[in-house]
């Protein structure tokens, strides 16, 4: 079974969010590098109809409880915080939701910054498999996917989403819808 259209799935999860009136966002922040892309369309989308703070974007990599087991990434990218997270309601914004360590590690960072009125999570895709009692409110899609597989979100040079899936010895050509 191929993957769904990552564009598709975008607009799904902005019709999630924007049909969600009791949603009193007032910021959005995006995890590098996937979740800042998706967060960047997304905020460019919801500024159109609310007023909201300037786009947010976090790099974990230093907050993550498995940095000493995998090392710093290639591309760590400094994180961006441009408004007063006190007080902020914030809508967070990852690519894929599997472990949840990620988003541990992003709320954690977040609180370095400051006491959030509260933080919502909105991902592209959610694999299952959580380690840590995590949970999104806002999905595109949930995928059962083989545990040795890496779900790979990318952007063309024109800006379009796409989503693979690679394992070690290369592609893996399929992937089973999960309920959400």
């Amino acid at each position: 079974m191929p993957l769904p259209d990552a564009e598709i799935l975008l607009n799904q999860l902005l019709d999630q969010i924007q049909a969600d009136s009791d949603n009193n966002y007032t910021a959005l922040v995006g995890i590098h590098t996937g979740g800042a892309w998706l967060a960047e369309r997304l905020h460019q989308a919801l500024s159109a109809t609310r007023s909201l703070e300037p786009l947010g974007l976090l790099s974990v990599s230093f907050y993550r409880d498995d940095f000493d087991r995998v090392g710093l990434h290639a591309q760590v990218r400094p994180s961006e915080i441009p408004f007063n997270v006190n007080g902020a309601h914030i809508l967070l914004v990852d690519d894929v939701l599997q472990t949840g360590r990620t988003i541990r590690a992003a709320i954690n960072e977040l609180f370095d910054y400051g006491r959030p009125a509260s933080i919502a999570l909105a991902t592209l895709i959610d694999r299952g498999g959580r380690e840590l009692p995590i949970c999104a409110q806002y999905i595109g899609a949930g995928l059962r996917l083989p545990a040795e597989s890496i779900l790979v979100f990318d952007r063309d040079v024109q800006g379009r989403f796409n989503l693979r899936l690679e394992n070690k010895k290369g592609v893996v050509n399929g992937a089973e819808d999960m309920p959400a």
